[in-house]
């Protein structure tokens, strides 16, 4: 099975534009959004989901006043800073608390039950050119790594069931827990950078994170042309580090206008320089 993880350090390089012209070039692919905290693939992809489930990501502290004594015990115990008193009346601030069922256990009333956040789902549906596996985090609910690892493990499950060979992943921007539960156990890594100091200083931080876990990683310059100066020094550095630049895309209105149509850019201009450097990019890797 072959596992490629697109990364980039910051949002708006281009990494999911560039994942959905991989994921649109053959027939037999399997995708996996793991961007959960903003997921826009399935923008591009439309799957048809046949499968949907919820994801429960935590729980959320809730009292019942019919019976609460305003002991304020739970006020004392917490940690979080979560409850509070408010006109004589014990108060639970949904965003500060933490769900640790502590006061549910110390509440000598049994006034607090603990709520499943249980707004998020993932699923699994078919695309034009394959299947896709992707998810949604709820809004301000949490642990977006360990739903990543649901997307992951049932994008490996359905590559099992089907027999194919590749799965392209589109993993979220950045360096923290979902990155890392992107990373984790793939073959290869494309960063997608910018030539900007910003895009060059970020694209760094997450080879640190390949190089930790002993991923082969690519980089790929997304709209090179913008500052060639970056892009020289951003080429340099791969060279002096041993790491490839697998290739160079220029900045193209046409990817914003296949977007627009809900396409890849390979799908809508399939002969422009652009899908023929991506192509290129896609063989080089594989």
């Amino acid at each position: 099975m072959n596992e490629i993880v697109i990364l980039s350090g910051k949002g708006g390089t281009g990494k999911t534009s560039l994942c959905a012209a991989f994921a649109t070039l053959n027939n037999q692919t399997i995708v996996a959004d793991c961007d959960v905290d903003a997921a826009n693939l399935f923008l591009i992809l439309n799957p048809v989901n046949y499968f949907e489930r919820n994801f429960t990501t935590g729980y959320t502290a809730v009292i019942e006043y019919t019976t609460c004594t305003n002991c304020g015990l739970c006020i004392d115990y917490c940690r979080f800073e979560a409850i509070s008193l408010q006109n004589r009346k014990v108060t639970i601030s949904e965003v500060s608390c933490d769900g640790c069922k502590l006061c549910s256990r110390i509440c000598p009333s049994h006034s607090i039950q603990m709520i499943p956040s249980d707004k998020s789902r993932w699923y699994a549906g078919n695309y034009r050119k394959g299947k896709m596996v992707h998810a949604r985090l709820a809004p301000g609910e949490e642990n977006s790594g360990k739903l990543v690892n649901v997307v992951r493990e049932n994008a490996r499950k359905t590559a099992q069931e089907t027999g194919w060979e590749t799965i392209i992943i589109d993993g979220p921007p950045g360096t923290g827990c979902p990155v890392i539960s992107s990373v984790t156990g793939t073959n290869k890594a494309i960063i997608v950078t910018e030539p900007t100091n910003s895009g060059f200083h970020d694209m760094k931080r997450v080879l640190e994170i390949t190089a930790d876990f002993k991923v082969k990683s690519y980089v790929v310059i997304n709209k090179y042309y913008l500052n060639e100066s970056i892009s020289d020094k951003i080429e340099s550095w791969c060279a002096e580090n041993n790491i490839s630049v697998a290739g160079k895309i220029p900045f193209d209105e046409q990817i914003v206008e296949a977007m627009i149509n809900c396409q890849s850019i390979t799908e809508w201009k399939p002969e422009s320089e652009t899908s023929k450097e991506i192509i290129r990019i896609w063989k080089q890797v594989c």
